[in-house]
């Protein structure tokens, strides 16, 4: 493999693997250097790093690669490629300030933008048992009120004649 060095020269490597990953390829490429031993002498080494490809690696012209290893990503299932990825599991309670016990907060899921950083996330009965209490709402924006409002009400809610 040809690989582009960060000062912009271009050096072979050897080729150990290659891996699909969401976001694209990567490639093992091996690079050869030079390392010193404590004995004061000069070793040959070869120095492996996982690089993207095309940014770092591009093949040699005339050289087959057909006998690397390689992992592909298994096939997305028909749920998640209708649906997308899933979200992370859980939520948080933003307390919006206050000093009595009643304090006001709004119950988010982990991944919404207004959900602070900071807070530890809560299960589903912690984030129940905190949406049940007064002056705690749940977000609109993140789907936290979708989400937990069918368990707090009932689900035959919104069902009735």
């Amino acid at each position: 493999m040809r690989v582009l060095l960060p000062t912009g020269e271009e050096v072979t490597g050897r080729l150990w693997g290659r891996r699909q990953l969401p976001e694209g390829w990567v490639y093992d490429v091996g690079l050869p250097g030079y390392s010193n031993r404590e004995t004061g002498e000069v070793e040959p080494v070869e120095y492996r790093v996982w690089l993207p490809v095309p940014q770092y690696v591009r093949p040699v012209d005339g050289v087959a690669y057909d006998a690397v290893p390689t992992e592909h990503l298994p096939a997305p299932s028909v749920v998640e490629q209708l649906l997308g990825p899933r979200r992370p599991s859980g939520w948080v309670l933003q307390k919006l300030g206050g000093r009595h016990v009643l304090a006001q907060g709004v119950v988010h899921a982990v991944d919404c933008a207004e959900a602070p950083k900071d807070a530890p996330p809560l299960a589903l009965d912690q984030a129940l048992a905190a949406a049940e209490r007064p002056g705690v709402r749940l977000c609109s924006l993140c789907g936290a009120s979708a989400e937990l409002d069918p368990v707090l009400k009932g689900f035959d809610q919104g069902f009735q004649d």
